[in-house]
């Protein structure tokens, strides 16, 4: 698929549900994540593009409010998962687009940040988009109990001014 084909498919649309074999196949990890050992929950609110020529899903990104506590404190978050492009249209913007169409509805949703889980190597592409490294470690809830996500956590404001206050984060949930 070329430049021309996508052009007027930059359009982020709410979905219904979400099934990364629309934009994967049938790849068994394509997130490559399972090597974490993690349970994850899955999202609530989802988005993404679809090819104009023939309405393949190209893009998605899904969105959960999550509690949790922030140095103590109850609280919610925004989560931001399951952020996919097809691997033949990466590297042209599609990411950032849904991405951004994801939090402009997330800013509506009442919580002050967003916060992500990714793999060290997604960290440098979440920085470009304005997404900030989390300090310290954050725990999560698994079905064992507690647990300290291994992944890397980064925050984004919803907000303007909102910033974060570097106090511990604790999800009283499976991660996102």
């Amino acid at each position: 698929m070329n430049d021309d084909q996508i052009t007027n498919s930059r359009v982020v649309v709410p979905l219904d549900d979400y099934d990364p074999i629309e934009i994967f196949g049938d790849e068994p990890d394509p997130s490559r994540i399972a090597e974490y050992g993690m349970v994850w929950r899955p999202k609530d609110i989802h988005f993404g593009i679809r090819a104009e020529r023939d309405g393949r899903l190209v893009a998605h990104a899904g969105l959960v409010v999550l509690p949790v506590s922030i140095g103590g404190r109850r609280a919610e978050l925004i989560g931001l998962g399951a952020v996919a492009v097809a691997a033949d249209l990466r590297g042209r913007g599609l990411a950032r687009t849904v991405v951004d169409g994801a939090l402009a509805h997330a800013r509506g949703l009442g919580p002050r940040f967003a916060i992500l889980f990714c793999r060290p190597d997604k960290a440098e592409l979440y920085a470009r988009l304005g997404w900030q490294p989390l300090t310290g470690p954050v725990e999560v809830d698994q079905p064992t109990g507690p647990a300290v996500m291994p992944l890397r956590t980064m925050w984004y404001p919803l907000h303007e001014g909102a910033r974060w206050s570097g106090e511990a984060l604790r999800l009283h949930s499976l991660p996102m």
